[in-house]
């Protein structure tokens, strides 16, 4: 078994032509090397390896057939274990999963279930690059990905650390990112082979579950959890460029996760480079926001009236207006993603997470409190937090938007960290109350949600309609009615925050 340490940057293939400018391939007096690469991906029907963390393909290059077992913990970009071993045929031999993660699988039976699912054809040109201290292979991956039925393009740059740390591998990742059109990945070709079977690809992700292990440190599920908030942002990249709204969602979803983390983790993150991490996450979200604030408008206020349209004087033109705007908005949410300031973004993110100051603290309580058990952290975390929304939301009526607002980040925040910290707290009767715990979570959130969206929705509604360019009796009259809907849901939306909240009182702690 080896450990592989790998980065991804994805690219268009028009991105490749720029190669040869790097200043690391200009530097080098060898050629690369060059192949032809087909390799095909097993599983079972049901996806059993995947369901396990685990990929099984057989790689053929020229007359060598190469069989490759890989695992990853928690979806893992990074790293991952690897067992590799030349076969005589295309077939895996599963006698060769002996010491693998494979092996407790059961391999006789495994055996009969086992079926090629996909395949890969890439052109591949390695680069060798470094010196004594440190050496990175780096790969040009460009093909596609085939699945019989469809197929989908490959281009990708992988370096694979063998000699160093992993702060060499960011340094030339941002190296690479400077001069070619390059973005992080954090899917692997397997994952997106499997994404192409589901008619999945490039569709809205969602976030993943996160396993940490009981004997984890701090620090550790802190850089589990923050791998997996970063892989959901990135994986919708593909979403929002495609205009899909749900794109936008869910990576301000993954946005917010990853901030929620850091601030429960804040007593570890106290250096420099957090403080930078912060302040660009804030501008990514800001360039978002827009764009989700409007389509939620636009949805849940303005296609509901549709039918009235005609009862409604100034309704056609406001709700035209709106709808402009929202389209405006996408759009700099598209260029945002597109930007290199989002590209470097990424990069500096996994880089922090990975190979950041935080990571080696030079103050001792911030060490201690990294290498604290992560099950001691994450009830004492979810015992103070939620204290204080227990404490806040007994005079829910009486908070103003503002004050509302912020109880509902917090509760967010307790929501995200009882997802997080799940697989800690994983008995029988822990799981039935963390499900009825996280039910009053999300509901007391929905409904400020509501209140809150209320309120946003009636302030932009007035902007609107008050417009000095188009102001007009018939859009006074449109913004007026449409508002008054809005304040209508009010009285509805506290009673479900305070039926939430004590459902939430009632509901016992699983921690």
């Amino acid at each position: 078994m080896s450990k592989e340490v790998e980065l991804k940057l994805e690219l268009p293939a028009a991105g490749l032509s720029g190669i040869k400018k790097l200043p690391i391939v200009r530097a080098r007096e060898q050629e690369p090397q060059r192949s032809n690469q087909v390799s095909v991906y097993f599983d079972t029907d049901k996806h059993n390896l995947r369901e396990k963390g685990l990929m099984l393909r057989v790689r053929r290059v020229g007359q060598r057939y190469v069989q490759t077992i890989k695992a990853s913990e928690n979806g893992a970009a990074f790293e991952r274990d690897e067992w590799e071993a030349d076969i005589s045929g295309e077939m895996p031999d599963l006698r060769l999963a002996k010491g693998t993660a494979l092996e407790a699988l059961g391999k006789k039976k495994l055996r009969k279930q086992l079926k090629p699912l996909f395949e890969t054809r890439v052109q591949r040109t390695l680069y060798r690059i470094g010196d004594n201290e440190q050496a990175i292979a780096m790969t040009i991956d460009r093909g596609r990905i085939d699945s019989g039925k469809r197929s989908i393009p490959l281009c990708e740059i992988e370096l694979e650390l063998q000699r160093g740390n992993a702060r060499d591998l960011f340094d030339v990742a941002r190296v690479i990112a400077q001069t070619l059109p390059a973005t992080l990945g954090m899917k692997s070709k397997s994952e997106r082979g499997y994404e192409l079977l589901d008619k999945k690809d490039d569709a809205p992700a969602k976030a993943g579950r996160v396993h940490l292990a009981s004997d984890a440190s701090a620090g550790y599920a802190f850089r589990a959890i923050g791998r997996a908030c970063l892989k959901q942002v990135v994986s919708n990249r593909p979403a929002l460029m495609k205009a899909d709204p749900e794109g936008v969602h869910q990576m301000r979803v993954g946005l917010r996760r990853l901030r929620a983390a850091m601030s429960l983790f804040s007593d570890l993150l106290g250096d420099e480079q957090t403080a930078a991490i912060k302040a660009e996450l804030k501008w990514l979200t800001d360039e978002l926001g827009p764009a989700r604030e409007l389509e939620v408008l636009v949805m849940r206020v303005i296609a509901p009236t549709k039918k009235e349209k005609a009862r409604w004087p100034g309704l056609s033109s406001f709700s035209q207006e709106l709808t402009q705007k929202r389209e405006l908005a996408l759009e700099r949410a598209q260029d945002a993603a597109r930007s290199s300031r989002f590209r470097s973004l990424m990069l500096d993110i996994a880089a922090w997470l990975e190979a950041g100051q935080w990571r080696a603290p030079e103050d001792a309580l911030a060490r201690d409190r990294g290498a604290l058990a992560i099950p001691v952290f994450a009830a004492a975390e979810l015992k103070r937090r939620f204290r204080k929304i227990k404490k806040k939301g007994k005079h829910i009526s009486r908070l103003d938007p503002r004050s509302r607002h912020k109880l509902r980040i917090q509760v967010k925040k307790v929501r995200y960290a009882a997802q997080f910290f799940e697989s800690l707290f994983a008995g029988k009767r822990a799981a039935k109350r963390r499900t009825r715990f996280l039910a009053a979570l999300e509901g007391l959130q929905d409904a400020l949600g509501d209140l809150n969206d209320i309120a946003v929705h009636e302030q932009r509604m007035e902007a609107l309609g008050l417009h000095e360019r188009r102001a007009s009796r018939k859009r006074a009259f449109a913004a007026g009615v449409l508002t008054g809907h809005e304040d209508a849901r009010a009285d509805a939306a506290m009673a479900a925050a305070k039926k939430a909240y004590a459902e939430l009182v009632e509901s016992k702690r699983f921690w």
